[in-house]
C-alpha cells in the first residue's frame, strides 16, 4: 500500500504556476507598446529591498574577484618562494621515472596544496556569502561533499590534461604555447562532450521529465528549430541551490535538453518555454563550437605570454626556486601566476564574448518561443543573483550576460513589433 501510494504521488505532476499578466504598460492596451516605459514598468515590479538586495550580492561579487585573483597570486608565489613546489617534483620523481606518470603525481599535489591553500577563501565565498544572500540549500557537510567532489574531478580528469599539455611542451619547447592550445581546446570539447552524461551525474541525478505539460511544448520547439530531440531531462538543483537554470549540452551525440526543478517549480510555462527557447539558440547558433574557437584564440594569446615571461622570470630567482626550465613541472606555480594574471586584465574581453552569444541566444530564443513576457519575467527571477540595470561601463567589463534591464527592453521592443502576441483587444486595437 505504501508502494503503491509512493508511485501514485510520483506520478502526479507538479503544479505549474500561473502566468502573471503584464504590467499594463507592456500589455498594448492603448493599441502600442513603447519599449522603454514597458521595461521600466517590469522593473518597477520587483520590490526596492529584492533590488537592493541583487545589486549587494552582484556589486560585493566585483571585489570578491579581485580578491580571489590577489588570493591565487599569493598561493602561487607561496608555492614557488617556500620551495615547496620543487620538493613536490622531487617527490614525483622519486616515486617513478615515467615523465607522464611524474606530471601526473605533481599534478595531484599541486592541486591538493592550491585547494587546502584556498579552502578559507572558498568557504566564505561558496558557502557562507552564498547562505547570507539566501542562494544555497547545502549545509556546510553537502557543500564540503560537493568540493571533494570537484576536488577529485580535478585531480583525476585534470591530471590527464597536465600530462598531454607537459608532454607538449617538452616535445616542443619553443612553440609548445601554439600547440598547447590546441591541446586544451580539445580537453575543453571533451569536457563538454562528457559533461551530461559522466559530470553531471556526480553532483546531481538527471531523470527524464514526464509532465506532458511541459515536455510537448519543449519537444515541439525543438523540432521546429532542426534540434532532434526526444526526451527533455530534469536535475535536482534544489538540493544545491535556488537558483533556475536550463542548457542544451553536450556535444557528438550526447546533447540533452535538460532543466532544473527550480525552473518547474518557480516559472511559468511562458516562462519556462522562454528560456528553452533561448538555450535551444546556442545549439542552433553553434555557440560551443565558436566558443570554441574564441576561447583557442584567447589561450593562445595566453600561453604566448606566459612563453615570453617565463623564462626570464625563472633565471633571475632560480636559486630560490629551483625550477629547470618551461619542461619542468615545479614551474607551474609561475606559469599558472602568469596565465592567472593574464586572464584577470582580459576580464572585460572573456565577458563580451560570453555576452555577444548571449545576446543572439536571446534573439532566437524571442523568434522561437515568441514569449516576450515569458522571457521579461524570467529576467525578474535572475536579478536575485544579478544586478538589473548596470551602467554602460559596468556592464561591458563584469556582465557575461545581456544586464536584467537590457534583456527585458529586447523583449518588450520584439513585443511592440509583434502585436499578435498581445492580448486579443489590445491586438485589435493596434490595427
Amino acid at each position: 500500500m505504501t508502494a503503491l501510494l509512493a508511485l501514485m504521488l510520483a506520478a502526479t505532476p507538479t503544479e505549474l504556476v500561473a502566468p502573471s499578466p503584464p504590467p499594463a504598460a507592456a500589455s498594448g492596451a492603448s493599441g502600442s507598446i513603447d519599449p522603454a516605459a514597458a521595461t521600466r514598468a517590469y522593473l518597477d515590479q520587483l520590490p526596492a529591498d529584492q533590488r537592493a538586495r541583487s545589486d549587494a550580492y552582484f556589486e560585493g561579487g566585483y571585489w570578491l574577484s579581485l580578491w580571489t585573483f590577489l588570493w591565487s597570486v599569493a598561493v602561487f608565489l607561496l608555492l614557488l618562494q617556500t620551495g615547496l613546489s620543487a620538493r613536490m617534483r622531487d617527490f614525483a620523481e622519486r616515486v617513478t621515472g615515467v615523465r607522464a606518470l611524474q606530471t601526473w603525481v605533481y599534478w595531484a599535489q599541486f592541486v591538493l596544496a592550491v585547494w587546502v591553500l584556498s579552502f578559507p577563501l572558498a568557504v566564505y565565498r561558496d558557502h557562507v556569502r552564498e547562505h547570507r544572500y539566501g542562494l544555497s540549500n547545502l549545509t556546510f557537510g553537502g557543500w564540503l561533499g560537493e568540493e571533494m567532489k570537484g576536488l577529485a574531478l580535478a585531480i583525476v580528469l585534470a591530471g590527464v590534461a597536465a600530462m598531454a599539455l607537459y608532454a607538449v611542451v617538452r616535445k616542443a619547447p619553443r612553440t609548445w604555447w601554439v600547440w598547447g592550445a590546441a591541446v586544451s581546446v580539445a580537453f575543453i570539447a571533451f569536457g563538454a562532450l562528457i559533461g551530461p552524461v559522466v559530470i553531471t551525474p556526480i553532483f546531481n541525478s538527471p531523470k527524464k521529465l514526464e509532465d506532458a505539460r511541459v515536455v510537448t511544448p519543449i519537444l515541439s520547439l525543438a523540432r521546429a528549430n532542426g534540434i532532434e530531440a526526444r526526451e527533455v531531462w530534469e536535475i535536482d538543483a534544489l538540493k544545491q541551490s535556488k537558483r533556475v537554470s536550463a542548457n542544451v549540452s553536450g556535444l557528438w551525440g550526447t546533447q540533452r535538453i535538460t532543466l532544473n526543478d527550480n525552473l518547474l517549480n518557480r516559472a511559468s510555462l511562458p516562462e519556462i518555454e522562454a528560456v528553452m527557447g533561448h538555450e535551444m539558440g546556442h545549439y542552433v547558433l553553434n555557440h560551443i563550437y565558436k566558443g570554441l574557437m574564441e576561447v583557442g584564440l584567447v589561450i593562445v594569446a595566453g600561453f604566448a605570454v606566459v612563453a615570453w615571461l617565463f623564462e626570464s622570470l625563472r633565471v633571475r630567482l632560480e636559486p630560490r626556486w629551483r625550477v629547470r626550465g618551461i619542461g619542468d613541472v615545479a614551474g607551474l606555480p609561475l606559469a599558472a601566476l602568469l596565465f592567472t594574471s593574464y586572464l584577470f586584465v582580459m576580464t572585460p574581453v572573456l565577458s563580451s564574448i560570453v555576452r555577444v552569444h548571449e545576446a543572439e541566444a536571446d534573439i532566437f530564443g524571442l523568434n522561437a518561443a515568441r514569449r516576450p513576457d515569458g522571457f521579461a519575467q524570467i529576467a525578474l527571477k535572475l536579478s536575485e543573483y544579478r544586478k538589473l540595470d548596470p551602467g554602460p561601463l559596468e556592464e561591458i567589463v563584469f556582465y557575461d550576460h545581456p544586464s536584467g534591464r537590457a534583456r527585458i527592453f529586447m523583449a518588450m521592443r520584439w513585443k511592440a513589433e509583434h502585436p499578435e502576441t498581445w492580448a486579443p483587444s489590445a491586438a485589435g486595437a493596434g490595427r
